[in-house]
């Protein structure tokens, strides 16, 4: 027979899988910085973000704050990394003040867990009261990290277009919400609980929105390509 603790590891992989998909989604938009050698209109701000939502999470996963976290620190250093390259990656192709600010937020992401990490471990001697301490920032930043995509939704409802909001990127935000909500309840861990449980609220509501503006978006695109034909048309004549 099956035990709720080979349950929730094989959800808990799972969940790592997504969450990986997840974090490689931004792949083509650095591909793209390399190619064109220039950073553009692209901002760092989400990548050192997600870096500092990945480095809490690390922190909080550690055998001498949460013990039994392996999955949620294989994950989590692994969003780490990536994010970091991504990071570098800007560093490398910005310049000026883009490039000091991104410098300094790195430096601000790295001596915030520093600081966190010092007193934490310094002042708090037993499991219980690190993973409260630990736990309560995991759940303001990574909530923070799942309502950054309200402005799309916004964006969504105004213009009553889905074409800036993927529809695979929501199914996968829904999965990843969904697997480490039923991986945090079947061992009750509050800590993952209520970010992951609103980010599936979110990923939701972003599916409800595709389900309503989808037909709406393909009209749009198809008027659009109406009166590019007809103005190439107008320019032949």
């Amino acid at each position: 027979m099956v035990s709720a603790d080979q349950i929730r590891t094989a959800i808990g992989i799972i969940g790592n899988v997504i969450s990986l998909v997840l974090f490689l989604s931004p792949l083509q938009t650095f591909y793209r910085i390399c190619k064109n050698k220039y950073v553009e209109h692209f901002s760092v701000v989400p990548y050192i973000a997600t870096l500092l939502n990945c480095m809490l999470w690390v922190l909080y996963g550690m055998p001498f704050v949460k013990p039994n976290s392996t999955l949620i620190v294989t994950i989590n250093g692994a969003g780490t990394v990536i994010e970091l390259l991504y990071i570098f990656i800007y560093l490398l192709y910005s310049d000026g003040s883009r490039r000091n600010k991104a410098l300094l937020l790195l430096f601000a992401d790295i001596a915030f867990i520093a600081v966190v990490a010092a007193i934490v471990l310094s002042i708090f001697k037993s499991h219980e009261r690190r993973t409260l301490i630990i736990g309560i920032l995991c759940i303001v930043f990574c909530i923070m990290m799942y309502a950054s995509p309200f402005s799309i939704m916004k964006r969504v409802i105004r213009t009553k277009s889905v074409e800036y909001m993927p529809l695979y990127l929501s199914i996968a935000y829904f999965f990843n919400g969904l697997c480490w909500t039923t991986y945090s309840l079947i061992h009750l861990d509050v800590n993952l609980t209520i970010p992951n449980a609103i980010g599936l609220l979110f990923a939701i509501a972003q599916l409800l929105l595709h389900a309503i503006y989808s037909k709406s978006t393909k009209r749009q695109s198809n008027e659009a390509k109406s009166e590019v034909a007809l103005s190439e048309v107008n320019v032949t004549h």
